[in-house]
């Protein structure tokens, strides 16, 4: 019979963020998989069931929040971002990475973090979570996948202006990028012969060089010369064709050129329920897809959907690489 994973270990995100209180909900609920939330009780919402343990293994009951406790310098306020937590929210992500690290927890879940609020008070060097996370792991190379239940895309370039992009593609990034993207689907999703589609970058996937020419100089060789190899790859494809309900069904998942070529279909798909997932690290992790939502921390009100699922995927990676 499989053994269940041990379980999943939850950094706080920013204390004045909506973290805590996505924790608190669901762990209230009790249908969640197992977990550890590490951060500071103290940023909990009041009334929060809660219990203090030594050790993941030691997890409570469904309805109470089992806690890892670790004391940051300052109480929060939420909603105002306090750059004196800054060096507490890098420790909680620290200290879950060592315990999936270490075996104690089968994978990473992290709440939002505040970039600024951590480099103001901690001089954090990294421009966001998934680059610290691949420094910790060993200065992997890695990906972003936005996922929900219909859709799965890794952008090949991320957060650059949308005219640095043509010079930021390269055969060389584009093939690590499939290449990690097409590991995972076997390792972390159970998928044992992953089909990949590749966006084209330009309109109509460049129309045979009437619309650019980048899709007969690099992408369509590149993907001749994986298929030697053994993938499965569609494209380049005409992105705006890609991701209706019949087009989807052709694949596991699909590797956009540039960031709103793939996030604007599953915003559009799932827009609450999606699930950011960093792809080549040696451990598993997923968070949710929305920032610390400042605007309505500490009322009660945050939706717990997008962070459910980002716990669900993971338990479900963990099996998975299990």
């Amino acid at each position: 019979m499989p053994v269940s994973p041990a379980p999943l270990a939850v950094s706080c995100g920013d204390p004045s963020g909506i973290g805590p209180e996505l924790a608190a909900k669901i762990a209230a609920a009790g249908d969640a998989p197992p977990f550890v939330w590490i951060g500071d009780p103290r940023h909990l919402p009041e009334g929060t069931r809660w219990q203090p343990v030594d050790h993941p293994s030691r997890a409570i009951a469904p309805g109470v929040l089992s806690v890892l406790p670790l004391p940051f310098a300052a109480e929060a306020k939420p909603g105002q971002p306090d750059p004196a937590n800054a060096a507490g929210t890098i420790a909680s992500i620290e200290k879950a990475v060592a315990l999936v690290q270490g075996g104690d927890c089968s994978a990473l879940v992290t709440a939002p973090i505040n970039k600024k609020a951590l480099k103001d008070g901690a001089g954090f060097a990294f421009p966001g979570h998934t680059e610290f996370l691949a420094h910790l792991g060993g200065d992997c190379d890695v990906v972003m996948m936005l996922a929900c239940p219909e859709l799965r895309v890794v952008p090949a370039t991320i957060h650059i202006a949308l005219s640095e992009v043509p010079g930021a593609l390269t055969e060389a990034g584009l093939k690590r990028t499939i290449e990690i993207t097409r590991d995972a689907l076997i390792r972390d999703f159970g998928i044992v012969e992953p089909r990949i589609a590749v966006a084209g970058l330009n309109p109509h996937a460049g129309e045979g060089g009437a619309m650019g020419r980048e899709e007969l100089t690099f992408i369509a060789p590149l993907l001749e010369t994986l298929r030697v190899e053994g993938m499965t790859l569609l494209g380049p494809l005409p992105a705006d064709t890609m991701f209706h309900a019949a087009a989807r069904a052709r694949y596991d998942a699909a590797v956009c050129m540039y960031h709103d070529q793939a996030l604007i279909p599953i915003k559009t798909i799932d827009f609450a329920g999606g699930v950011n997932v960093t792809l080549g690290l040696p451990f598993v992790r997923t968070s949710p897809d929305h920032g610390t939502a400042y605007d309505i921390a500490g009322k009660g009100i945050a939706d717990v959907t997008s962070m459910r699922a980002a716990m669900a995927m993971a338990w479900d990676m963990a099996l998975a690489r299990a």
